[in-house]
């Protein structure tokens, strides 16, 4: 797929990005996403995150299987897991699960400088190549457990989670920056789920709201 073919599926996915921000805005409070996240998944070559076999369904508003049991979220969930962390340019951002690198090549444009962890390690070699192929240089990647966090670079402005967990793992709350911002799925796996966003104020107090109805992959590797 060319630069030119994919402009047209680019701009139908955005569309339909924008379409359902509009129909689910009594969730997630959030009518449209900002500016700033939309050009960041308009400029992130999808087709490039997903197998050869499935790039026709690519820009398709849902998601795909990527291999080892993993997926790539729906366009929609990652614009808005992403426009929930009101990312700055100087922010630093941890990722629970790389997967693909989809979502973390979208919060590199986004962000400082992004740190990811996958648990799967054919998955994280595959995505660290192709983040570095394709040109996007303000990652660090570990392959490992993410219950635990990334202690050494903590804490974060911001802490994503691409897996869903029974609950919110402590380890990811207490890194995160006063002011800080964590969105991760919670439920049971193959169940009910939420997307759950927990923010931390200047005095660390913690606050936690559902957004809204999700299925994800489960988390794993468990409590550190």
């Amino acid at each position: 797929m060319t630069a030119t073919s994919m402009k047209k599926p680019m701009k139908r996915m955005l569309a339909e990005i924008d379409s359902e921000a509009e129909y689910t805005r009594s969730m997630t409070g959030r009518k449209r996403f900002s500016s700033r996240v939309m050009e960041a998944v308009g400029q992130v070559p999808r087709e490039q995150f997903v197998p050869a076999d499935l790039r026709s369904y690519a820009f398709d508003n849902g998601p795909l299987p990527i291999g080892q049991g993993q997926t790539i979220s729906q366009p929609y969930i990652v614009a808005l897991m992403t426009d929930m962390l009101d990312l700055q340019a100087d922010h630093s951002v941890l990722e629970i699960g790389t997967g693909c690198g989809y979502q973390t090549a979208i919060l590199s444009l986004l962000a400082r400088h992004v740190y990811t962890i996958e648990v799967v390690p054919e998955l994280g070699a595959a995505s660290a190549r192709r983040l570095q192929e394709l040109g996007y240089p303000n990652i660090t990647f570990q392959i490992g457990n993410g219950y635990a966090g990334w202690p050494e670079y903590a804490p974060f402005d911001a802490i994503i989670v691409t897996a869903a967990a029974a609950q919110v793992p402590q380890a990811l709350i207490d890194q995160l920056a006063p002011g800080g911002r964590l969105v991760i799925p919670v439920g049971l796996p193959y169940m009910a789920q939420e997307l759950v966003l927990v923010e931390k104020d200047e005095q660390e107090k913690i606050h936690t709201r559902d957004i809204l109805g999700v299925a994800f992959v489960p988390m794993t590797g468990g409590e550190p």
